[in-house]
């Protein structure tokens, strides 16, 4: 066997810079409604991805485990069907239990020797979990990419194996999209692919509106404290003067766009300066600022939004209760 080993790469700027987030957070907070929902990386700093990882084990949030369910069940199923030698993860993270299903399918198909390229905006993260996984896995060659997985760096899919890979962009998160930019971002990314790559996404399902909005709007509280901890980023980092106490956060489901849109209301008429913008926000009792959209698909518009790039749709796979799906697709 091969020994693994561990590379870095930048794919040049930095996802998470001040100023990118600035004109961001600028737009955003200009527009009518307010809106940073076209950026929800913003809501994952190091609070708000422990907070996040709080949410997924809350007996509302089903996500995390239907997926993971699926995987279970069809990971080795999704590696022999495409041929895979290398799992290419975008918002890799921190290598979680769904990631570790995909690599024990394909080091077992390729003998213990495979590639594992996960594109994360923390450096930090790809490091400690990339020399993790080589401990865990011998043979595994691991290629962590510094990045923002909306703009795919050309570099992600122009280096590694010549062999077909295993695209996967889990968690549900192309939901975080607008259709505009899920097109947009689909498009970019299949550019890069190569005859015979495959796509694995995973999308939350259309269902009734009690189950969707009580994943969002958990009896703990989490969410609201994930949700308004963008307010504490704001602050930190671009000189904002936001009182967190002074939001409500509300999670509803908007069923003509089949999606749940996380907002925080005022509780009261605010002005709310941010120095590093040299804006004055002003808020009216009730008003709100969106902060996070997460659509969700059945599986024609599921198949529809992949054979839009061209893919051709090679599995659909669901979890017993059909709460959540993997789509998988491949460059013919």
């Amino acid at each position: 066997m091969t020994p693994g080993r561990l590379e870095i790469f930048h794919c040049g700027g930095c996802p998470l810079s001040t100023s990118r987030m600035a004109d961001d957070v600028r737009r955003g907070l200009s527009s009518a409604p307010k809106d940073l929902s076209p950026w929800p990386k913003y809501l994952y700093d190091g609070e708000g991805s422990h907070l996040f990882e709080e949410i997924t084990r809350l007996p509302e949030y089903y996500q995390t485990r239907a997926e993971a369910s699926i995987l279970r069940r069809r990971a080795e199923e999704i590696v022999v069907r495409t041929g895979c030698r290398e799992l290419v993860e975008l918002g890799s993270g921190a290598a979680g239990e769904k990631t570790l299903l995909l690599l024990d399918a394909l080091t077992a198909h390729n003998g213990g020797c495979a590639g594992y390229a996960p594109l994360d905006v923390s450096e930090d993260v790809l490091r400690k979990s990339g020399e993790r996984l080589l401990r865990e896995y011998p043979g595994l060659t691991v290629r962590g990419f510094v990045g923002d997985f909306e703009e795919p760096p050309e570099r992600l899919l122009a280096e590694g194996p010549g062999a077909p890979r295993l695209v996967a962009f889990l968690g549900g998160t192309i939901g975080n999209l607008t259709p505009r930019r899920r097109r947009r971002f689909l498009g970019g990314l299949v550019r890069g692919f190569r005859r015979g790559d495959a796509l694995l996404v995973g999308v939350d399902l259309v269902k009734d509106a009690r189950t969707l909005e009580a994943a969002y709007n958990d009896r703990a509280g989490i969410t609201a404290r994930f949700n308004k901890n963008l307010l504490r980023v704001i602050n930190d980092r671009l000189g904002g003067g936001f009182d967190p106490d002074l939001f409500e956060h509300r999670a509803p489901y908007v069923a003509r766009d089949s999606r749940i849109e996380m907002w925080l209301l005022s509780r009261t008429a605010q002005r709310i300066p941010v120095k590093n913008l040299g804006l004055t926000i002003s808020f009216a009792p009730g008003e709100g600022m969106r902060t996070e959209i997460s659509t969700k698909f059945t599986s024609a518009s599921a198949r529809r939004m992949l054979e839009e790039t061209g893919l051709r749709i090679a599995g659909f796979y669901t979890d017993e209760a059909r709460l959540f799906g993997l789509l998988l697709a491949v460059q013919p």
